[in-house]
């Protein structure tokens, strides 16, 4: 029973240590994204697959999270491109914009997409005003002005001014790091650690 309960202990050690690591690993590279020099351009351009990006002088906020965990090693352009596939009615692709079929070169650069993949293989966290809800390395969604989605990837960097956690995201200057969680409506909030899905959770 003593060997049984020291297993559990060293297993729940180690599972903590690498998902901390991760969540570490995460924030330094969204952290990294903000010395490039990106001009924001959402335009559509035909790209490899898998581990196809557009040119690296461009992007939008999208770009800032399918950037940081490709970084990792988690590429989630074959990830969504394969549960777009398998699941496509589930995504708002037709009642959005019109198409048919999944598209590898645009469907994961679009925040709806983004949203229902992590609704479906992440962990969906409260959406709340209590700004130790947001975590390091979690993925916060916003609603902006005119209706238009935003995402970006809270970090482990805190104001001077606000004491809030800042964000790394792209909102049409390049990836920067700002207090701006709470300057718009959020709309979702989630934790994602590749391979882990909601079949694992429940």
């Amino acid at each position: 029973m003593l060997k049984f309960t020291l297993s559990l202990i060293l297993l729940a050690t180690t599972t903590t240590s690498i998902s901390a690591t991760f969540e570490e690993d995460l924030v330094a590279a969204a952290l990294e994204r903000t010395r490039h020099n990106i001009r924001y351009d959402g335009s559509y351009i035909s790209i490899a697959y898998p581990g196809g990006d557009v040119p690296d002088h461009m992007g939008v906020c999208t770009d800032v999270i399918i950037r940081t965990y490709r970084a990792l090693g988690t590429d989630l352009q074959q990830l969504i491109h394969e549960d777009m596939v398998a699941n496509f009615k589930a995504y708002p692709s037709q009642r959005l914009w019109g198409l048919t079929n999944p598209d590898s070169n645009i469907d994961h650069r679009r925040v709806p997409n983004l949203q229902v993949f992590f609704e479906r293989n992440a962990i969906q966290l409260p959406v709340s005003h209590d700004a130790g809800d947001y975590k390091p390395g979690d993925i916060v969604t916003w609603l902006l002005p005119g209706n238009l989605p935003h995402i970006g990837i809270v970090t482990d960097k805190l104001s001077t001014q606000t004491g809030l956690p800042l964000i790394v995201h792209n909102i049409g200057s390049g990836p920067m790091i700002e207090d701006m969680l709470f300057h718009y409506q959020i709309t979702a909030h989630y934790h994602y650690l590749p391979q882990n899905t909601k079949a694992d959770i429940d």
